[in-house]
């Protein structure tokens, strides 16, 4: 006997929303894992910069264009796209940000306000939060972070082709290197500052829902210190030879490599003695503040 058309109708009805939103469900879950993407490869290059152009320069240049076209920024994305609910990534992009703005702005100073570097610099402290409308500020369109950043990026490259046709200048001195060291080790300052904050509030492990976003910020930072400070080595090598620093910025090296690459399972907070549950935001600090020392120990060298 065929059903009622009316009873047909009901289960379609119930049938319907619950097809719908499992569909949702499986869109946002599968969208999640396709676009997470933490790279923290230490072994990223900017390929070969002619001689004249800043190897630091070129890996920062080349550090956000691979963020924004290759893996795309997600920390400003709109809710109707998975990767908006994404936490970890978005917090290890902005803090490498970060780190690459100190650098820009620090760079700029240096060299006297250059046109590029200081359009760089501006470009890379717009909010990574912005998408191509900010209703905070206005309901029209707007530029994007990413917009800016490429921008940013294009303005470092430039910057290195001046280099070339000897347009721009790129300071090698020791006081250079030693500016852009003291002001590397105020911006791991402030992310030490931040994981001290965190860690006196004395939370609970299994309710501290934000240790993981201060964890991936301070690695994204690190990271960018750790291959930008390698570039500045090469940038730098001759001054370094001289002065008998060869070594001690190896180690240096070593201890960003070894505080950027800390990648546990599952980020825990708990106690700095604990046997079992460990804290890993306190291992982070531990490595963090041991490069910072090794960084203040060229800086006085240099003086």
């Amino acid at each position: 006997m065929e059903p009622a058309p009316t009873s047909r109708l009901r289960r379609w009805a119930v049938r319907l929303p619950l097809g719908l939103a499992g569909l949702v469900v499986l869109y946002y879950a599968v969208g999640m894992v396709a676009a997470h993407k933490i790279d923290d490869d230490l072994a990223f290059s900017a390929g070969h910069p002619a001689p004249e152009h800043s190897r630091a320069v070129a890996i920062a240049a080349r550090l956000i264009f691979r963020e924004v076209d290759i893996h795309q920024w997600v920390a400003n994305d709109p809710v109707f796209k998975p990767s908006a609910f994404l936490d970890n990534m978005p917090a290890f992009q902005q803090g490498l940000l970060a780190g690459l703005s100190r650098f820009a702005a620090t760079l700029s100073a240096i060299e006297g306000q250059d046109p590029e570097l200081d359009r760089a610099a501006g470009l890379l402290k717009y909010p990574g939060t912005v998408w191509k409308f900010d209703p905070r500020t206005s309901w029209a369109p707007t530029a994007s972070a990413e917009k800016q950043y490429r921008a940013a990026a294009r303005n470092l490259d430039i910057f290195n082709e001046r280099l070339s046709a000897r347009e721009a200048r790129y300071d090698r001195s020791a006081e250079s290197l030693r500016t852009l060291l003291i002001h590397a080790i105020a911006d791991l300052g402030v992310a030490a500052d931040a994981l001290d904050s965190h860690l006196v509030e004395d939370r609970s492990i299994f309710l501290d829902f934000d240790a993981d976003t201060l964890f991936y910020t301070t690695k994204g930072r690190l990271y960018a210190h750790a291959l930008i400070t390698r570039e500045l080595g090469a940038d730098f090598a001759e001054l370094l030879a001289k002065r008998n620093l060869d070594d001690l910025w190896s180690t240096l090296l070593l201890s960003l490599n070894r505080a950027a690459s800390l990648d546990p399972p599952v980020v825990l907070s708990g106690a700095g003695d604990a046997p079992l549950l460990p804290s890993h935001l306190t291992a982070q600090g531990y490595h963090l503040l041991q490069a910072r020392a090794k960084m203040a120990a060229i800086a006085a060298r240099l003086g």
